[in-house]
């Protein structure tokens, strides 16, 4: 497993799991600071996962995999 593995991994999970507070913010007409801070700070793992290792679409899954293997382990 490596760091970018790991920025990928991080990156993803936030950024999904910040789109559902997103979406709901902008339903209730609220400003959606804190999910827009935590789908920025997913996008930027994202970013510096591919800036230090190219990912093909097939490699996502791969590098979920090593890193729970990695934890797991």
């Amino acid at each position: 497993m490596s760091s970018a593995d790991l920025y990928l991994v991080l990156g993803l999970i936030l950024a999904t799991f910040s789109v559902p507070s997103l979406l709901g913010a902008f339903a209730d007409r609220r400003r959606p600071w804190v999910a827009a801070l935590v789908f920025a700070i997913g996008a930027g793992l994202v970013g510096v996962a591919l800036s230090r290792q190219s990912y093909t679409l097939h490699g996502v899954p791969e590098a979920f995999v090593r890193v729970v293997a990695y934890f797991v382990r």
